[in-house]
């Protein structure tokens, strides 16, 4: 047979990078691209950054000819609406940009689309909506296509919703009764990328697959509390006692996702995710598992074989707490900034008086700091300027203490200890920073 290209569209993502590698590893060329590629992501010579959202009908056309490729493989999707992300642009508008694409390429190519399970009558969400109508453009389009709808993903690597659970195991915390409760039937991306192997292999003519849906999961019914408990066994936290979050925490820990979402992060737990979870994952892999005799991995057996070590117990436990570390800098900086200006101005500036400094400095040196402190927290609250921040707010630390150590050497020895106190902020907003990628 001859060697099959195939272009994975989002290759920087769970699904993604996953299905690049071990597609590559089979022998097929892969041309992996994403709008950013992390450096460890940069494996292949045939992966490319692109900024796809942006490209038209003839720049899809002109990428999928330069590369003669045979298979197309959509990854895209974004959870919620936001600061750069668009469900309706990246769901709906896109595929049939890509749609036109393909038929414009003079090329015989298959499509293969990951959507999601489930039935258009319980989509409540854009998410949802969106994604079902691509579906539909793709089911009229008369392009050779499968569709896969996966369940619950389960990857070597975690990222969102994935991410969430494993940190819910690893954690004494569970979520509310009703949503443990609900159904969620898993896949292992190994199966995903096995199902994309075997389509890729399959002749453009084979009419059999060239214009089907389904459903990739484990077939035996799952709650959401069973997959955590599967992941409770790999963490060993399986015997821990157990605090259930009220519903409440659940919405307004919701809420302030979307507030996150806005100022350009993309948190886990959104009104988007709290919905789909509420719906639910569930679906019939009959159809698929007849087609292409892949028996689907159990969460045992997916989860088992990749016991967790010392790196994944720390990614677990520390999921959470970094939505709580860069919440608690901003409010540091701004809230400090603030009391300084506008609450014990006169105090503040009389630090300065009181240690001799010439009366023409006071006033724009507190108010000068007082910005810069509530800047530095400003920018730490937005992603794009996150870095910017904890830099900047590092080399003000270190700028506070080295002038008190000359100026004001008595601040040191204060009895609260407010320049001691500075240094494990430093190291916090160290932490932070180290913490910042996603992927």
């Amino acid at each position: 047979m001859t060697q099959r290209t195939i272009l994975v569209l989002g290759a920087s993502g769970l699904i993604g990078r996953f299905i690049t590698d071990d597609l590559r590893a089979r022998g097929f060329r892969m041309v992996g691209v994403a709008r950013r590629l992390s450096p460890a992501q940069k494996m292949g010579a045939q992966d490319i950054e692109r900024p796809i959202l942006s490209l038209d009908t003839a720049a899809l056309a002109r990428l999928i000819s330069e590369h003669a490729v045979d298979v197309v493989v959509n990854c895209l999707g974004v959870l919620q609406d936001g600061p750069g992300s668009d469900t309706s642009a990246v769901h709906r508008d896109f595929v049939a940009r890509l749609l036109q694409a393909i038929g414009d390429s003079g090329r015989a190519i298959r499509l293969v689309h990951i959507s999601i399970p489930g039935t258009a009558e319980a989509d409540r969400t854009a998410f949802a909506t969106t994604k079902r109508e691509a579906e539909r453009l793709i089911a009229a389009s008369g392009v050779p296509h499968a569709i896969l709808r996966p369940g619950f993903v389960v990857a070597p690597s975690a990222y969102g919703g994935s991410a969430m659970l494993r940190a819910l195991a690893a954690l004494p915390l569970d979520l509310p009764g009703k949503e443990m409760a609900t159904p969620f039937q898993p896949v292992a991306v190994e199966d995903i990328a096995a199902t994309i192997a075997w389509l890729a292999a399959r002749d453009i003519d084979d009419a059999s697959v060239n214009a089907v849906s389904w459903e990739l999961m484990q077939a035996d019914p799952v709650t959401m509390a069973g997959v955590i408990t599967q992941f409770r066994l790999a963490f060993g936290t399986a015997g821990w006692p157990r605090i259930a979050m009220p519903s409440l925490m659940l919405d307004l820990g919701a809420r302030l996702g979307d507030l996150a979402n806005h100022l350009g992060w993309m948190p886990p737990m959104r009104t988007t995710a709290i919905a789909e979870l509420r719906r639910g994952v569930r679906g019939e892999p009959s159809a698929w598992i007849a087609a292409t005799r892949i028996t689907p991995k159990t969460m045992a057996e997916t989860v088992g074989r990749h016991p967790a070590s010392i790196q994944d117990k720390w990614f677990a436990r520390l999921f959470l707490v970094k939505a709580l570390i860069f919440a608690s800098l901003v409010a540091f900086w701004i809230v400090s900034g603030f009391i300084a200006l506008f609450v014990s101005y006169r105090a503040a500036a009389g630090i300065l008086s009181a240690h001799n400094f010439p009366p023409a400095l006071v006033d724009p040196i507190t108010i000068g700091t007082s910005l810069m402190d509530m800047s530095i927290g400003v920018l730490i609250a937005f992603r794009r300027t996150a870095a910017i921040g904890l830099v900047a707010g590092i080399v003000a630390s270190l700028g506070y203490m080295v002038g008190a150590a000359i100026l004001t050497p008595d601040l040191w020895i204060e009895p609260l200890g407010a320049l001691v106190k500075t240094g494990p902020a430093i190291v916090l907003m160290l932490v932070a920073l180290l913490m910042l990628d996603n992927r």
